[in-house]
């Protein structure tokens, strides 16, 4: 497919939330996306790596028993040609797999690796299970969806996960790499779904006005 991401090669590391998200984003642009998913491994969620996995369009994936023998080396000479990688694991999984930021700028120093925990790689929360939805109130976005006076709707996981995380990672491997210094990007879930649930909420104020201001 072609875009103005074309000729970007990228490693997506299948997991669920705002990184295959974001790999849809960039493969949509047009950018040559491929996915490692384990060999073998259980779905994380139904219908996760299949033909209905709609996160998954635009972009091959490759099978890879990376607690095997080779496989590691095998994803090493993979993000060896890419341009970046995406991963969304619990902190210190890509490590104990031999695919840390440290060994992959090794063997590819140009590379933007973009990752993304429920609360940072480091830090007292850092081993915490957490969700859209604790990241909504944590930032107070959540107080401000819904009618006044009545509990907040949940809206299922756009803002924070997709809105936040998936689309403000992109922005910041960007960035950083227009800098020209290496990423190693595990940035708080709170920072991005601030910003993310702004943009939402200014859209939603909008086309409520003009759906409001059509009726009257």
């Amino acid at each position: 497919m072609s875009g103005p991401l074309h000729g970007i090669k990228i490693v997506e590391m299948v997991g669920i939330g705002p990184a295959p998200f974001a790999a849809m984003m960039l493969a949509d642009q047009g950018a040559e996306v491929t996915r490692i998913h384990q060999k073998g491994g259980r779905p994380e969620i139904p219908l996760q790596n299949s033909p209905y996995d709609v996160l998954a369009r635009n972009r091959p994936s490759i099978a890879i028993d990376l607690k095997a023998d080779g496989g590691t080396e095998l994803a090493l000479a993979l993000i060896g040609k890419a341009d970046g990688v995406i991963e969304g694991f619990r902190p210190g999984v890509m490590e104990r797999l031999g695919l840390g930021p440290d060994l992959c700028l090794a063997h590819n120093p140009r590379l933007v690796y973009g990752r993304m925990t429920r609360w940072g790689q480091t830090g007292p929360f850092a081993h915490t299970v957490g969700h859209d939805l604790n990241y909504l109130a944590l930032t107070g976005a959540l107080h401000a969806m819904g009618a006044a006076g009545a509990p907040p709707p949940v809206p299922l996981n756009l803002v924070a996960d997709f809105g936040g995380g998936g689309m403000l990672r992109g922005l910041k491997a960007r960035i950083e790499r227009e800098c020209r210094v290496p990423v190693h990007m595990s940035p708080m879930p709170l920072e991005a779904v601030v910003l993310g649930a702004g943009h939402c909420i200014e859209h939603y104020d909008a086309l409520k006005n003009m759906f409001m201001g059509a009726r009257r």
